[in-house]
């Protein structure tokens, strides 16, 4: 089958003829692969930022079809068109038996820890199958890493947004413009929208943000004039620079929240000032398997839909440069 495998860190990706994956366990499920998602983290193990075992074949925001099953598999047969949990569970750690998913004690991460989806086919676990009868399985195949960060991010910011409140969104790319959508059903709160491209400022407009900044200018000036010199109650950060960290910091009112989702800059925070302020700094990973469900749902019933550029498995590295330049608009999805 055809493959785009990482061989050598900071060198393109290779579309060789890789090994059809093996069913070796009751619970595997091979599933033929038809949109596999482009994010940041690829282009990170790429990078060498996160250090796995090379070769490898990337890609963890995965849909398809089943094209085998284990003998152990029930509730899902060949052409079953589904959402892959882009982790494999034990399903009886206590981790897994909180339903916190990646927190399981023995998680295998499709695309990072054993090849993912930038191939023809590739294995999972039932565990990790949700049914996607009729959606495109291309658009929705960003729904199981960049919607389910998302979704993870804005439930731990839901709780303390009230009427009138602000939220302040730091990038609208792949996930911010999933949270913009999010924050809209499942908050009452007035959007912030902070950007240095102008026409991902108009997408955030067209999502419903009721603020838009520009970056490029002064973001900490124009967000404290939009909430009246307080600050905002949320600053979620989906870009994860040092300038974004200083910024989500800098912007924040008395109790207010910084959601980290982001990384790859540090955060500077002198402790006098996070008691003064009752500041909270919180980390925010991979969202769980009902997370990944909700989600789902939230796209059949029309609530939701993720920005998609379609591109061929052969455009992997094509694709991987625009995502280090932020060229794109929403995500961009891989088609084997």
């Amino acid at each position: 089958m055809r493959a785009a495998r990482l061989f050598e860190y900071h060198k393109p990706l290779r579309i060789v003829d890789a090994d059809y994956p093996q069913i070796k366990r009751p619970d595997h499920v091979i599933v033929r692969i038809r949109g596999a998602g482009a994010c940041h983290t690829d282009l990170h193990v790429v990078e060498g930022v996160w250090r796995v075992s090379l070769p490898l074949t990337l890609g963890h925001e995965n849909t398809g079809v089943v094209e085998e099953v284990g003998e152990g598999v029930e509730g899902f047969k060949r052409n079953d068109p589904v959402v892959v949990h882009p982790v494999m569970t034990c399903g009886v750690c206590r981790a897994c038996r909180a339903g916190e998913d990646m927190y399981c004690e023995n998680l295998e991460f499709v695309g990072m820890g054993r090849d993912g989806g930038f191939a023809e086919f590739m294995l999972t676990s039932v565990r990790s199958l949700i049914r996607a009868d009729g959606l495109d399985l291309v658009e929705v195949a960003p729904l199981a890493d960049a919607g389910l960060t998302a979704i993870r991010a804005v439930k731990k910011a839901a709780p303390g947004l009230y009427p009138g409140s602000f939220t302040a969104v730091i990038g609208v790319g792949g996930l911010g413009h999933i949270a913009i959508q999010l924050l809209k059903q499942m908050t009452t709160t007035n959007i912030i929208a902070v950007d240095i491209v102008e026409s991902k400022l108009r997408l955030a407009e067209q999502l419903g943000s009721e603020y838009v900044v520009n970056a490029r200018d002064d973001p900490v000036k124009e967000v404290m004039a939009i909430t009246g010199g307080r600050g905002v109650n949320v600053a979620l950060d989906f870009v994860g620079t040092q300038t974004t960290h200083e910024t989500c910091l800098r912007i924040l009112r008395k109790g207010g929240k910084f959601i980290v989702v982001g990384y790859g800059g540090v955060i500077n925070l002198r402790s006098a000032d996070m008691i003064a302020n009752e500041l909270t700094i919180e980390g925010s990973l991979v969202g769980n398997y009902i997370e990944l469900q909700d989600l789902v749902e939230l796209t059949r019933l029309g609530k939701l839909k993720v920005i998609t550029n379609r591109y061929g498995l052969d455009q992997v590295n094509e694709v991987l440069d625009k995502l280090k330049t932020g060229e794109l608009i929403g995500r961009a999805v891989l088609t084997p």
